[in-house]
């Protein structure tokens, strides 16, 4: 168990994000200490590191969809918003009853730079959180207000990317 849980940001326009969060979370389940992992934007199995996450026994949560990615009808954006005030709502309750060491939000940055997701409910878990839990927010466009909250933020930072060539995500690299 942690003494002190800080809470770190990965954050850019850079390859890495959520990368550097699944290595903390092996890192830290390779100490024993309890790790969920919340997946706002993927599949259950759309990714590589889920599986063995999951075999390391991590707990990690996949909501899905592609509501950060596109244009949103406003039908759309009210549902996505209800929903994701829901999952919010469960994580605030599902920290405090299990106790995790390590809590990541994966693309958490993208659903409030969006306005899917109210800034002002991360704020409040950031600062409420339990003072033994680490908490790492990923994904693009951090929020200032959060960056400032941060104890430790990383700015990935793109200068070249197989995508600006056209080239597609590969099974086992970015997926």
């Amino acid at each position: 168990m942690l003494k002190k849980g800080l809470v770190q940001v990965y954050t850019g326009d850079g390859k890495g994000k959520t990368t550097a969060a699944v290595g903390q979370a092996v890192r830290a389940r390779g100490r024993g200490l309890g790790v969920c992992v919340i997946q706002f934007l993927k599949k259950n199995d759309s990714s590589g590191e889920q599986g063995v996450l999951r075999k390391m026994g991590i707990d990690i949560k996949c909501f899905g969809g592609d509501y950060a990615f596109r244009k949103l009808t406003q039908k759309e954006t009210k549902k996505a918003k209800e929903f994701f005030k829901k999952i919010m709502d469960g994580i605030v309750s599902e920290i405090e009853q299990k106790h995790y060491d390590l809590v990541i939000l994966d693309e958490i940055n993208l659903l409030i730079k969006k306005s899917l997701l109210n800034k002002k409910e991360v704020t409040e878990l950031i600062k409420n959180k339990p003072q033994n839990t680490e908490l790492i927010l990923t994904g693009r466009g951090a929020d200032e207000e959060i960056i400032e909250l941060a104890d430790l933020v990383t700015q990935c930072v793109k200068i070249k990317h197989p995508y600006d060539k056209k080239i597609k995500a590969r099974m086992g690299i970015e997926l």
